[in-house]
C-alpha cells in the first residue's frame, strides 16, 4: 500500500504512466493544479508551493527506490511542481498559461543546466532540474509582462 501511495504522488495521480511524453503529461496536471490554487490567497499559493515541492522531494526519492532507477520517466512530480513555479506572479490568462507550458517544456527537455541534476541525489536531483527550467520560464515571462503585455 506504501508503494502505491509513493508512486501515485511521484507519478502525479498516475499520469507519467502515459506512455507518450510522461514530462508533458505530468505538467498538463500541473496546469490543471495551477488552475486551483491560482485562487489562492498569495500567502496560501506559496505555502502550497513549499508543501508540493517537499512531497515532491520526497515521493521522488522513494520512488525512485521503488523503481530501480535515478529520475525514472514514471516520477513526474517534478514538472507538476516546476509548472507551478513557472507561473508565480503571473497572470492567469490563456498567453501566460500556454507560454509557461511551453517554455517549461522546452527547458525542461534541453536541460542546459544537467550537471546540478547530476551532483544531487535523490528527490532533491529528480526537482533541481524542473526548478531551474521553472526559474528559467518565470524570468523570461516576467521580462515580457513588463515590458510588452498590453493584455
Amino acid at each position: 500500500m506504501r508503494e502505491r501511495v509513493i508512486l501515485f504522488l511521484a507519478s502525479a495521480a498516475y499520469s507519467g504512466y502515459i506512455p507518450l511524453a510522461p514530462g508533458t503529461m505530468g505538467t498538463l496536471v500541473g496546469v490543471l493544479l495551477y488552475g486551483g490554487l491560482s485562487r489562492l490567497p498569495l500567502i496560501g499559493q506559496i505555502l502550497a508551493f513549499f508543501l508540493l515541492f517537499a512531497l515532491g522531494v520526497w515521493s521522488a526519492g522513494q520512488a525512485e527506490k521503488i523503481l530501480g532507477k535515478k529520475d525514472h520517466p514514471f516520477i513526474v512530480i517534478d514538472e507538476v511542481v516546476g509548472y507551478q513555479l513557472a507561473m508565480f506572479l503571473l497572470p492567469s490568462t490563456w498567453f501566460f498559461l500556454a507560454a509557461a507550458f511551453l517554455l517549461f517544456r522546452f527547458f525542461d527537455i534541453w536541460k542546459p543546466f544537467a550537471q546540478v541534476e547530476a551532483k544531487a541525489k535523490g528527490g532533491w536531483g529528480v526537482m533541481a532540474d524542473d526548478l531551474i527550467a521553472a526559474f528559467y520560464t518565470n524570468v523570461i515571462l516576467h521580462l515580457i509582462y513588463q515590458f510588452f503585455w498590453t493584455g
